[in-house]
């Protein structure tokens, strides 16, 4: 894709629904409730040519090639106001090596976790598709969260001129710093919610919210337009692909990989949209050997990886990886479309299978690039343990998943390829399974548990969190899965729920 030819997104499940990436941005989500895919992954063909940039002009690089009606000087300006002093790192993903992997720490943003690499520059790109596409309204980011996206995406848009935020989560289903983080986020135009249900019920809610016409023509009447911030909105994806080829171009900096060397990404997966920015990645010419997809207990994109059904009738599991707690991952409605070639008449047929039957299956399954595996909640504690006693090397629960299932891999197939594992929250974000797992006590209260890590691991407990203790919680919503479109109604004043019509 040549720059200045403007790139089309199809709907996963129409591709007569095209639209360009600042409209597609602004949509979040197709109106036939398909996702928004590239027309074709662009390429890039000698990485030699990006080994000295820093992470900011690889970004440009990168998202220059998927942005195509951004003016040029105005996606820098977006990329250089994303990358900033918020992330504590000059880095901002760094790579370290450990027991012979290398971890791509994604979690120096504000929010401590990977979030923040694609949400601190969201709402950039979201403003200035207001002003491509000319919308005088104010645009409403709906967004269901497992956890991190929540607080990311909060951070992210909060006093945000011409947007306001709601954030729908599973009020027993992240740990209580997610919680902490999100219901004490201050700004005017933001707005949590805790559902009685899990994450695929806030997911699923969000998803029947942006379907109902009655309820978009209400909003438009009030100068309303729904968005998203989670990673089913393409603007998540597509800033995700740059710290894989910024992790790949680490290595050949520090003379770990040779030119044109392939590696093994290893990505804790829930949504799956980590794990498919990886994809990008490696089909615009990164050097990828396997990519290795780790799930918990929740292994429903285990079992369909080795088996070709997926089957999301089975009881969620809540485990010390919250963010992992899904049982319909999104975006491998997006994978399906690329391997399919492109058939959305396919994708449509098995995602109507999937929302009536519960399962499909899909025959002659072909993902040779991948391989999938899981870990139980007892090899997670070991996990962390054991690499905390062998290497001082601290990490969370999720991160111990990919690091697991990287294991496990290479028991079973032999292969040394050198590997990147996508390190994807801080330990002190679920410090009291952390320290239980090396050994504390976690009879006290979370912050006390959080002092007591900091000590044993000699690492220092980010501020964000330790300020926590002190924020006053602004957000007390709580509601049952059918009451999410009057939680938004309120909100927003709108519709019967404020006297309004």
């Amino acid at each position: 894709m040549n720059r200045g030819v403007n790139m089309r997104y199809f709907s996963t499940r129409n591709k007569d629904i095209n639209v360009s990436s600042s409209e597609a941005i602004l949509k979040g989500i197709s109106e036939d409730g398909g996702l928004f895919v590239p027309e074709e992954i662009p390429r890039i063909d000698n990485l030699q040519d990006l080994i000295d940039m820093d992470y900011k002009k690889l970004a440009f690089r990168i998202m220059s090639k998927f942005l195509t009606d951004f003016d040029t000087d105005v996606l820098k300006k977006c990329i250089e106001n994303a990358y900033d002093d918020k992330f504590s790192s000059n880095d901002i993903a760094p790579l370290v090596e450990v027991d012979g992997a290398f971890f791509l720490e994604l979690y120096h943003g504000p929010t401590l976790a990977f979030k923040d690499m694609a949400l601190s520059i969201l709402p950039y790109l979201l403003k200035e598709s207001m002003k491509i596409q000319n919308i005088k309204e104010e645009v409403v980011i709906l967004t269901a969260t497992s956890g991190d996206t929540g607080k990311a995406a909060l951070e992210g848009f909060a006093n945000v001129e011409g947007t306001r935020i709601i954030v729908f989560y599973p009020k027993n289903g992240v740990s209580q710093i997610q919680e902490r983080q999100m219901i004490t986020q201050e700004g005017d135009n933001t707005f949590v919610v805790g559902i009685n249900g899990n994450f695929d019920d806030a997911q699923t809610g969000v998803k029947e919210i942006f379907a109902d016409e009655e309820f978009g023509h209400l909003l438009k009447v009030e100068n309303y337009v729904l968005s998203s911030a989670n990673s089913i909105n393409i603007g998540r994806l597509i800033p995700q692909i740059v710290y894989y080829f910024h992790g790949y171009l680490e290595l050949l900096r520090l003379g770990k990989i040779q030119e044109s060397e392939m590696v093994n990404i290893i990505v804790p997966t829930g949504n799956f949209g980590n794990i498919l920015a990886a994809y990008y990645a490696k089909n615009m010419g990164l050097p990828v050997n396997k990519l290795i997809c780790a799930s918990n207990e929740n292994k429903v994109l285990t079992d369909f990886i080795n088996t070709g059904v997926y089957d999301k009738r089975r009881d969620l599991i809540l485990t010390t990886s919250p963010s992992m707690d899904i049982l319909v991952s999104s975006n491998l409605e997006r994978l399906l479309y690329h391997l399919s070639c492109g058939d959305d008449k396919f994708i449509e047929n098995k995602m109507v299978e999937l929302s009536q039957n519960g399962f499909y299956k899909i025959d002659n399954l072909k993902m040779e690039g991948f391989y999938g595996g899981y870990s139980s909640e007892e090899e997670v504690n070991k996990t962390i343990n054991k690499l905390f006693t062998d290497s001082n090397y601290l990490m969370d629960t999720h991160s111990a998943v990919a690091y697991n299932v990287y294991d496990k891999y290479k028991v079973d197939t032999k292969d040394n390829t050198k590997a990147i594992i996508s390190s994807t929250a801080s330990p002190f974000k679920f410090g009291a399974s952390v320290a239980s797992a090396i050994g504390l006590d976690i009879a006290e209260d979370e912050f006390s548990i959080l002092e007591d890590l900091s000590k044993a691991s000699d690492l220092n407990m980010p501020k964000s969190i330790k300020d926590l203790k002190n924020k006053e919680i602004l957000h007390e919503n709580i509601c049952d899965i059918d009451d999410m479109g009057n939680m938004v109604k309120k909100f927003l004043e709108v519709g019967d729920n404020n006297g309004r019509s």
